[in-house]
């Protein structure tokens, strides 16, 4: 008898992700990849979406050929701050632009000048972060190439468009919309003035619950399919279905994302100033989130260290705990000699991080260097931490992604954070697991 699966597509800026569930929603089976950048029309690095939906098409194709399954569900999990625009055939007529690309200072002015910069972006509770902000990419297309946004017939949040490459229903859903988009009025409940006055909101498709399911073909029977989850969202809703007690999350990979379900108070200037701002939850209910750039600020950093003390790319995942120099850095004793090169200039990092560079050939030899470093990183993330915490008095802390299992930077987090209550999961597969919680929790 073939095995009922749930099928979750599970796509990051790195790696692209296949998961299959058993209906109890333990892990069968997984599948990771990586596909080579291309280039936008400007020359600028982007995903291959054409590569993504071949290969996302080909896995249901090949899901369907295995007798040893029986597809019950599909759902998908993707980074957020990108759309793919359609036509009115369904295909997309821009690349999906990179979320680092630089948004143009003509633009950024323009658009602060029509809506001031300080009041949208607190009711937005998005901080200015230009193509980050991906209610500006749709913006930009307007003003920059007017030709294409007239050909747009609906611009979908990433998840929502690998949704659609099964369903051929375009919606939005509250995580996409609610993750620093720019789109999005919090107090309001609705979008943004600015989105009604552009004529953006022509372009966006209806909202339909994070919940919402469409029966389709697939297979030659009747498949449950997700509308997909901004994935930091996805991570955090096993979470908030299991535990109902106030809690944080941290999420970590290429960003470290705070999140804070059940917080005090309206965001502040300071604090979108410092790169804190809000998230749409599953619930539709704010989600007070910090975050930085964990995970590409070390690979940025080991690149270095490998290269300057000649070691190989993995050396650094076997170091353990330097317990003297350990107690020396959080004790201050030893200055903490790193300095952040990806990680925004905000004041908060500005305080952390006074000097303007780190010397790396001041250190003899790479134990040490990297213990300089993810201390640094450690001390930004209790900072990132008690941001997203503000006026809440929650001190139990989940920990999950892939920095549970660097050794060395749990170590520092646990003497910063001793009055803490931290648990660590070892569960890998938290924003995966959440896209196929979101067809069985409310069924």
């Amino acid at each position: 008898m073939p095995i009922p699966v749930i099928a979750i597509f599970d796509i990051g800026k790195t790696n692209k992700k296949f998961f299959l569930f058993d209906e109890d929603l333990n892990e069968i089976k997984e599948e990771y990849v990586k596909f080579p950048t291309i280039t936008d029309e400007d020359g600028e690095e982007c995903d291959d979406l054409e590569k993504i939906t071949e290969w996302a098409r080909e896995k249901v194709q090949t899901l369907c050929n295995d007798p040893a399954y029986e597809v019950r569900g599909l759902n998908f999990s993707t980074y957020g701050a990108s759309f793919v625009s359609i036509g009115e055939d369904g295909k997309p007529v821009t690349p999906i632009y990179n979320y680092l690309k630089d948004f143009p200072e003509d633009l950024h002015r323009e658009f602060y000048e029509a809506y001031p910069e300080e009041k949208i972006n607190q009711t937005t509770a998005s901080p200015t972060l230009g193509m980050l902000n991906s209610g500006l990419q749709l913006y930009w297309i307007k003003r920059k190439r007017p030709e294409i946004f007239s050909k747009i017939k609906y611009s979908l949040h990433l998840p929502q468009y690998i949704s659609y490459l099964f369903t051929a229903e375009a919606v939005t859903e509250p995580t996409s919309i609610g993750c620093h988009t720019k789109l999005w009025d919090f107090p309001k409940g609705d979008y943004h003035e600015w989105v009604y006055k552009e004529g953006i909101h022509e372009k966006l498709p209806r909202q339909v619950p994070t919940t919402h399911t469409f029966e389709k073909e697939i297979c030659g029977r009747k498949v449950k399919v997700g509308v997909g989850i901004h994935d930091s969202s996805s991570a955090l809703a096993s979470y908030l279905i299991k535990i109902k007690e106030p809690f944080l999350l941290i999420s970590t990979g290429t960003w470290s994302i705070t999140l804070n379900p059940f917080p005090k108070g309206e965001l502040s200037s300071a604090e979108l100033q410092n790169d804190c701002l809000n998230f749409l939850s599953i619930h539709g209910k704010t989600v007070k989130a910090s975050r930085f750039f964990l995970g590409y600020e070390l690979d940025h950093q080991l690149e270095k260290l490998n290269a300057h003390f000649q070691k190989e790319a993995r050396y650094y995942k076997n170091i353990a705990p330097d317990e003297e120099l350990v107690h020396k850095l959080l004790s201050g004793k030893a200055a903490n000699g790193f300095y952040p090169q990806t990680i925004a200039r905000t004041p908060l990092v500005a305080e952390i991080f006074p000097d303007d560079h780190w010397d790396i050939t001041s250190f003899s030899d790479f134990e040490t260097a990297y213990h300089h470093l993810v201390f640094g990183l450690a001390r930004m993330q209790v900072a990132s931490l008690l941001l997203a915490r503000g006026a809440s008095e929650t001190r139990k802390v989940y920990i999950d992604g892939g920095f549970v299992h660097n050794k060395v930077f749990i170590r520092f987090l646990n003497g910063l954070l001793e009055d803490y209550d931290l648990e660590f999961s070892d569960f890998p597969l938290g924003s995966a697991y959440g896209a196929a919680l979101m067809l069985k929790a409310f069924k």
